[in-house]
């Protein structure tokens, strides 16, 4: 679905379209916008684990243990919650849109096709 590295100066960018299957990831104009709130839901579930993960570990009652904590989780996991909001959005939580193997098989087979009969006019034109 992504084009370059999760954690890049880059940015993250999509496909148009999947690579493999020829999928259109963007069903209609503004779609991913509701990945927002799966990326909020997402965001609250972190935030919450590394709470309570810091107050079993440490025992502090320091809030800006706390502040620090959650700011530093909710930067480094960022990245990761962009892509997988839109990843569960598109996949489990988009209703009619499942994986069809044989969509995949059957690209997969005309782009073998396609290569093996490049191969083979190269290989008579040299």
């Amino acid at each position: 679905m992504f084009i370059n590295n999760m954690y890049g100066f880059r940015g993250q960018k999509m496909y148009d379209k999947c690579p493999h299957c020829g999928f259109t990831f963007e069903i209609e104009p503004g779609y991913f916008y509701v990945a927002m709130f799966v990326s909020y839901a997402m965001n609250v579930a972190e935030m919450v684990t590394m709470a309570v993960g810091t107050s079993i570990l440490t025992g502090s009652n320091s809030p800006w243990l706390y502040v620090g904590i959650l700011i530093g989780g909710v930067c480094v996991l960022s990245p990761f919650n962009f892509r997988y909001s839109r990843v569960n959005f598109l996949y489990w939580l988009t209703p009619g849109i499942h994986f069809d193997p044989k969509r995949a098989v059957d690209r997969e087979i005309v782009l073998t096709a396609d290569l093996s009969s490049k191969q083979e006019l190269e290989s008579h034109h040299h």
